[in-house]
């Protein structure tokens, strides 16, 4: 006998036991050798991390494609595995000895450091592969990868050495997104812009003439950073700009430096802003390198890598300079106490045309908190521009899609203007850089130390004596081999064969650049074929109000706890319901509520069919049914498979989730339960027999339709409703997908579909004219063909007892004062004298109507206001056009209520 209750806590544990112990989640299992292959990679998380929503909708996402694949017969491989993640494990090992009070990194050394936090790994690193077996991902996890296993590792450093002998990696001096606390570049992803009160100085620079001499007039620049004037190599003005025009190819005094440096005419200088002109400092912003390259302007660096002032032994900076006796106490300053200093020193020079207020966003290092620093150093770059050109013609010739398809513009707006991809990092753990360094400089990039050892005394004529980069290797860079290296490559190429390229990414938006792009490149060039036909980008999961959630705001939701509290499977069903395609998740704690409830309603619907003996039978055929009601069901369960199976196949995940809700919830357990009652409770004989073992059957595909969604409760139904006669062959998540092809039934729909739809009207009508519930109103149908009088009569108890009616006539026309509706193309009408008050309802529903027009125009009116809907957070313009839309549907279907009063 089932419990009574459904309890996901003891269900979870014990249902990922089972699956084990079958290997269900194997790729390349003996039965599945001749099957087609599925494969599908996941996004590795950092051995870090924790589990976020957005992991849990991105791992819901793919099992739920997973699990589908594999029910179908097909081998599906999906690989699991997590990024070593550079800087932040790093960090964390840092911190961790820092806590502990033991030796910092560089007091440990290399050797040591990388010990511990290989230990650390060991001991404390991937708790979320546990976290996503905890939300049900049917990975193979016995061929779990870690993006520094030795395998993965030889993927890399082949990589590296082709491209650079390629000519497609190589060394140069950038600009760079500097992190002086961590010390190291880090990419775009790993800063974030935080919004900064600062001020905007203008300051004066001296023209000079071609001798050199100061004519009197000043050219005003603004700047938000005081500090890096000291690097100035330039100032521009728009070559359109008639203010400056006499000045272009001129010069100035760069004050406190006295370097003269030019006045160049660029169209980055914009002469709406400001004074239109602007100072350029090449080695400290990144629009100003550019400009720098197009002038040939030299790049001065003035900071060290801690962002103090590096102004003793600077030969860039020294070049052409005349400094102030006052700047070399500036030498080995803080850049925060170098601005104060500055700006003191040009007020006292009356250098300083004014100071304003000015709030700006200022880049900063997610991990260190500190301002990142555009700075110049030697970095290893990939010349992304040649790798980008294959990946672009991919999605244009079809050979890849992006879905939604919106998502291809940003894809090439990136990659039609993408800059050289900084590839080196300035930590220890990581993939260590494969080069190595003559006494001279010469560069030896090759496998191991003993080829660059071999190919050195070959340019040298003696054994020589080498040092290696530091430096390692940017962690997108060993992520965008993630497809084919987790396959063996370059070792072994027979998993490769078979299942690369690897069927769909699912992935989030927000790494199209970093990883989709990049997979992409690498996959095209060292396979010679894109990595995944299909790439599914999900929004994000905001909360229930539509604000992007974050610690700051507190409206942070642990997918773990949502988990404790309602169940995996009612989060995992939240999610999928709501993933519609291009749209954020706005994930409320009432909707997973709102799924846990409906599982509940599963497990009753099962102790409902245990109780009146609903058991399987062996050999029923769903094809010789003879109970109307029993087709219908029948029929109904195949559209329903037909509907799901359309929308997962094209990653309409919402569609397929309310398509299966609807057909289990609505029309199985409310429909088809009630109206199989007096046959399941009535007498013995073939019509409960067969009512009996058609409720069985279909409530075995709707396990078997259900388990993408909701794999904990499903598992636990199928193996609860197995018997001694009948045993199940196999877990349910290697069954077959439901195949009820060719069971639709067109007369038991029209009849069963008839009943259900005009107690559904009846009930609606009654609703809505506040019909007294507990009073019984008769049903007049007019003009009924006499096979609509024969399902009437036929159906006439079921009818009056569900839809509370006295009785059931026919008549030609509606009598007086009656509500009147259409089912399917046959009026009837519900007579109310004397049970509601005609002139009161009409003025009620009215009085409603008004309410809801105004509320509509109050609604509009603010929407229609544009700096409203610039201002307002983005979840209140949200939430006022979802009130506006309720409020234009519940008029009009008040004003069809009233229609039906005459």
């Amino acid at each position: 006998m089932m419990d009574k209750t459904f309890d996901p806590k003891t269900v979870e544990g014990r249902m990922l036991a089972v699956w084990s112990e079958a290997d269900a989640f194997k790729a390349g299992r003996p039965d599945r050798k001749a099957a087609e292959p599925f494969a599908i990679v996941i996004p590795p998380p950092n051995v870090t991390g924790a589990l976020h929503m957005g992991h849990a909708l991105n791992a819901t996402l793919q099992d739920i494609l997973a699990r589908f694949e594999r029910m179908r017969g097909k081998d599906v491989l999906w690989q699991p595995g997590t990024d070593h993640a550079g800087i932040a494990t790093q960090t964390v090992v840092e911190r961790q000895l820092m806590e502990r009070q033991e030796p910092g990194r560089r007091e440990m050394g290399r050797e040591k450091f990388l010990e511990r936090v290989w230990a650390w790994k060991t001991a404390s690193g991937g708790a979320i592969v546990e976290q996503l077996q905890r939300i049900g991902a049917s990975c193979d996890w016995s061929r779990e990868r870690f993006t520094m296993d030795e395998g993965l590792s030889r993927a890399v450093v082949k990589v590296f050495v082709q491209l650079f002998r390629e000519g497609l990696i190589y060394k140069d001096k950038r600009l760079v997104n500097w992190d002086p606390a961590l010390l190291t570049a880090v990419s775009d992803l790993e800063v974030v812009q935080v919004e900064t009160k600062g001020h905007l100085w203008h300051f004066n620079y001296p023209v000079v003439d071609d001798a050199g001499v100061e004519t009197g007039e000043f050219i005003t620049v603004a700047t938000t950073r005081p500090e890096t004037m000291l690097g100035d190599a330039a100032v521009a003005v728009n070559p359109s700009d008639a203010r400056y025009l006499h000045l272009q190819g001129k010069s100035v005094r760069l004050p406190l430096v006295g370097r003269l440096i030019p006045i160049v005419a660029d169209d980055y200088s914009d002469p709406e802003k400001g004074t239109g002109a602007v100072k350029i400092t090449p080695a400290h912003d990144f629009n100003d390198f550019e400009v720098g390259r197009r002038h040939g302007l030299p790049l001065i660096n003035i900071f060290d890598a801690e962002a103090r002032l590096l102004l003793n032994g600077n030969e860039a900076f020294a070049a052409g300079a005349e400094p102030i006796a006052e700047l070399a106490a500036l030498n080995g300053l803080d850049r925060t106490a170098a601005r104060a200093r500055i700006v003191e020193l040009m007020e006292e020079r009356g250098l300083l045309a004014a100071v304003e207020p000015h709030p700006h966003m200022v880049p900063h290092g997610d991990r260190s908190g500190s301002a990142i620093e555009p700075w110049l150093t030697d970095q290893w770059y990939v010349n992304a521009k040649v790798l980008a050109q294959p990946a672009l013609e991919a999605i244009r010739s079809g050979k890849a899609q992006f879905i939604p398809k919106n998502w291809e513009k940003t894809y090439f707006d990136w990659l039609e203007n993408i800059e050289p991809w900084c590839v080196s990092r300035q930590l220890w753990w990581g993939h260590q850089i494969p080069a190595w360094y003559g006494p001279d400089g010469a560069i030896f990039v090759a496998a191991d130390e003993a080829e660059a050892s071999e190919a050195a005394r070959a340019h040298y004529g003696a054994p020589t004596p080498l040092q290696r980069d530091p430096d390692v290797l940017d962690t997108w860079f060993s992520s965008a081999l993630w497809p084919f290296s987790t396959l063996g490559w370059p070792d072994d190429a027979s998993e490769l064969k078979r299942y690369y390229p690897t069927s769909v990414l699912i992935t989030g938006f927000d790494i199209i650049f970093f990883w989709v792009a990049r997979m992409m490149m690498m996959g095209l060039h060292f396979m010679g074929e894109v990595p995944f036909r299909d790439i599914y980008l999900h929004a994000l999961v905001r909360d229930q109000k539509g604000a992007k959630m974050s610690k700051s705001k507190g409206n942070v939701i642990d997918p773990l706890e949502l988990i404790d509290q309602y169940g995996a499977d009612s989060l995992r069903f939240t999610l999928a319901a709501m993933a519609a395609q291009g749209r954020d998740v706005k994930l409320a704690t009432q909707r997973v509520e709102g799924y846990r409830n409906f599982a509940t309603k599963i497990w009753n619907a099962a102790r409902f069919a245990e109780i009146n003996g609903c058991v399987r039978v062996k050999g029923f055929d769903p094809k010789s049914v003879k109970i109307a009601l029993n087709a219908w069901i029948i029929g109904e369960a195949a559209k329903a498979v037909g509907e799901v199976t359309a929308a997962i196949k094209t990653y309409r995940f919402n569609d397929a989730a309310n398509a299966a809700y609807r057909f289990v919830w609505n029309i199985f357990c409310d429909w088809h339960l009630e109206l199989a009652k007096p046959l399941l409770q009535g007498p013995d004989g073939a019509a409960k027999d067969e009512t009996r073992a058609a409720t069985a059957f279909v409530f075995d595909e709707i396990l078997k339709l259900l388990h993408p969604f909701m794999p904990f409760l499903t598992e636990e139904l199928w193996g609860v409703k197995a018997t001694d006669e009948l045993p199940r062959e196999t877990v349910l998540a290697l069954a077959p997908w439901p195949d009820l092809a060719e069971l639709e039934n067109a007369a038991a729909e029209a009849e069963l579909g008839w009943v259900v739809e005009l107690v559904s009207e009846v009930r609606s009508v009654r609703s809505e004219m506040n019909a007294p519930a507990g009073a019984l109103i008769p049903l007049v149908v007019i003009g009924a063909p006499a096979e609509v009088e024969v399902r009437a009569k036929n159906w006439d108890e079921t009818l009056r007892r569900l839809a509370r009616l006295s009785e059931i006539s026919f008549a030609k026309e509606a009598p007086d004062q009656s509500a009147q509706f259409i089912v399917r193309g046959v009026a009837a009408a519900l007579p109310l004298s004397g049970v509601i008050d005609f002139a009161a309802e009409k003025a009620r529903l009215a009085k409603e109507i008004g309410k809801c027009e105004a509320e509509a125009k109050k609604i509009d009116a603010k929407l229609g206001n544009a700096d409203f809907v610039a201002r307002a957070p983005e979840e209140v313009v949200e939430e006022n056009r979802e009130r506006l839309e309720e409020a234009r549907a519940r008029a009009e279907k008040l004003g069809a209520a009233l229609k039906r009063l005459g």
